[in-house]
């Protein structure tokens, strides 16, 4: 453990958010970083205890609290307070794939489990977790690193949300052959169409994805797969995964409300707003645009 007494001595400390009234004017993320010497204080807040909640993902009562992903949180929470960024960012991949998004859009249910959080406020986890990749990318330490041996083996994955590019990612790492398809003009799924750019800057998707064909995957996008194409894909590969997500909103269950005029659906009125600034195209590898 890095400082014994440091949820007692430092308090909780967010990310910074940029004032509404400016922070309206485009479309840009609008939370700042803290300094490295403020983050690792932040680090030092975890209490890395003996049985750390926040990293074991479990569902109790019907409700799901603590990581998903099992990431090794008191280990890289306990490196940032160190100093040891390059080592507390090799603990965080060791479980977590695409920290770059879960950095940014995940409910945090590791701070919800935090045991620091029973009487004072749960460590910042999110916030570390975000720093450190992000820090890793301007550093340089996000190289790409295809795989030294190929297995032959050809595995298509079928839609581009987080699974199927955590699931490409994987497999690729493995050494196998990957093809990922995607219906729609750019990947990412809902981290692309389904979360405004102020929450999720589109060119951290863009960014992985150069990352990942730069190591050897595969990205085919506009591919709707049914019918002889479903087919064709089980003929020529060796095996599939299907991460298809679920895009179907449901419904409002109101009188009259199919014939409301002015109603729409969130994932609809999202992506089009995505589009819309991709059709402005992207200036300086992130989309711009006023509000």
């Amino acid at each position: 453990m890095g400082k014994a007494t440091g949820f007692l001595e430092y308090a909780r400390f967010d990310n910074m958010a940029i004032e509404p009234l400016v922070r309206i004017q485009s479309y840009d993320e609008f939370h700042l970083p803290l300094s490295e010497e403020e983050r690792r204080t932040q680090g030092a807040r975890c209490m890395n205890c003996g049985v750390p909640l926040c990293q074991s993902g479990m569902t109790l009562g019907g409700m799901v609290t603590g990581c998903p992903l099992h990431n090794l949180i008191p280990e890289w929470n306990d490196q940032i307070y160190r100093g040891n960024f390059s080592h507390a960012l090799s603990r965080l991949l060791k479980t977590n794939p695409l920290p770059e998004f879960t950095g940014r859009v995940c409910p945090a249910l590791c701070e919800k489990a935090c045991i620091c959080g029973e009487y004072l406020d749960p460590v910042t986890i999110r916030d570390n977790e975000l720093s450190l990749i992000e820090r890793a990318y301007a550093e340089g330490a996000m190289k790409p690193n295809p795989p030294a041996v190929r297995s032959g083996r050809k595995v298509a994955v079928i839609g581009a949300g987080p699974s199927g590019l955590s699931c490409a990612e994987t497999l690729n790492r493995r050494g196998h052959l990957v093809t990922v398809f995607e219906r729609e003009e750019e990947i990412g799924g809902l981290l692309m169409f389904g979360i405004p750019n102020q929450k999720l800057d589109k060119s951290v998707i863009l960014r992985r994805k150069k990352k990942m064909e730069e190591e050897g995957v595969l990205f085919l996008t506009g591919r709707s797969i049914e019918g002889d194409a479903a087919e064709k894909i089980l003929q020529d590969f060796d095996a599939v995964a299907l991460c298809c997500g679920s895009k179907k909103p449901r419904s409002i269950q109101a009188e009259g409300i199919e014939k409301a005029r002015g109603v729409y659906f969130a994932v609809d009125f999202l992506s089009s707003t995505t589009r819309s600034l991709l059709q402005h195209g992207l200036k300086n590898g992130k989309l711009s645009g006023k509000g």
